[in-house]
């Protein structure tokens, strides 16, 4: 069983790859690209090459040189020799996630699993990869010099101890020899991963199940408000909540920078807000001079705090994107 996983520049990755393998490859390949809402990520592949590609079908058999693509919105998962579609809790801010195919590829397949990480942002995949060389699968890296994006492939190779680091045409020989080779010995699948596996499955998703993984953390996450567990995981530093939302360190800094300015956006709108009706209640009070004054100091005090609170979104994103508001702080 082939499983790659690609976010930023992928799509090119992809092509490049499935263009140099074989119309009767020995494995099935399972895919997890990064999308949005809409992906024509099986039509570009199946063009590319010679085998043939889809989004499967929950349930749907795996068949040798055929290329399995995670459809948008939903996770794609391996339990034994089918495939399984869950619209489970985003893992690494991005659901598909490529982690939870690797686990469930190395629960079902051990050593008989090969996993590549190809370009792409943060580290989405290395966790996944880590869990492929415990149950004794072999572990595949786009060379980062190679990567369009070589945060991935870095942060596979800091952490995983891999069978090979190759450009993508390597790749596609290595893997076209991998797949022919007898499988490597599957030791016992450790707890963990199947455990993990199980929630991405949704077969688990409770505060008990989480607690077998590690310890409180103190933060909530990002994406339910839930508490978080540090997962046991002596590869690298990772997060899961309650109800299955997964992050490694670099994923959670990112979603709680993206919280952070949420926060700040509408912080800034109310301070506008409030500025602006303080002075529309100063100029209905013409026969109270000394309350029109105190509701226009209030407005300056609410202009200082917007402004405040501009100037920090300012050092964050260095402009005003087309979510926020106007770059005076106008409303």
């Amino acid at each position: 069983m082939i499983v790659i996983g690609a976010s930023a520049g992928g799509v090119e990755a992809l092509r490049t790859l499935v263009h140099r393998l074989p119309a009767d490859l020995a494995a099935p390949i399972a895919v997890v690209l990064h999308v949005g809402t809409q992906s024509i990520l099986p039509e570009l592949l199946a063009a590319a090459g010679p085998l043939p590609a889809c989004h499967p079908k929950d349930g749907e058999t795996l068949r040798p040189g055929t290329l399995y693509v995670a459809p948008p919105g939903k996770h794609l998962l391996v339990h034994d020799h089918h495939l399984m579609l869950r619209r489970g809790a985003r893992e690494n801010l991005a659901r598909p996630a490529i982690d939870p195919l690797f686990r469930s590829a190395a629960c079902s397949f051990g050593g008989g699993t090969i996993g590549v990480v190809l370009t792409g942002a943060l580290n989405d995949g290395t966790a996944g990869l880590v869990a492929i060389k415990r149950c004794g699968g072999i572990a595949i890296v786009q060379d980062p010099a190679e990567a369009d994006f070589p945060e991935m492939p870095l942060s596979a190779l800091r952490h995983v101890v891999v069978d090979a680091c190759l450009t993508i045409a390597e790749i596609a020989d290595e893997l076209v020899l991998r797949a022919a080779e007898p499988p490597r010995p599957t030791p016992p699948i450790p707890m963990d991963v199947r455990l993990e596996a199980a929630i991405a499955a949704q077969e688990h998703a409770t505060m008990s199940s989480e607690a077998k993984l590690g310890t409180p953390a103190p933060f909530t996450c990002p994406d339910c408000q839930g508490p978080l567990w540090e997962i046991a995981d002596a590869a690298m530093l990772r997060y899961r909540c309650h109800v299955g939302h997964a992050y490694t360190a670099d994923t959670m800094l990112e979603a709680q920078a993206e919280e952070a300015e949420a926060i700040l956006w509408k912080l800034l709108r109310a301070r506008q807000q409030r500025a602006e009706l303080a002075r529309r209640m100063a100029e209905r009070e013409d026969e109270e001079p000394a309350l029109a004054a105190r509701f226009r100091a209030r407005a300056q005090e609410y202009d200082e705090d917007a402004e405040l609170v501009r100037r920090m979104l300012m050092g964050r994103t260095g402009h005003f994107d087309e979510a926020g508001l106007a770059e005076t702080g106008e409303g």
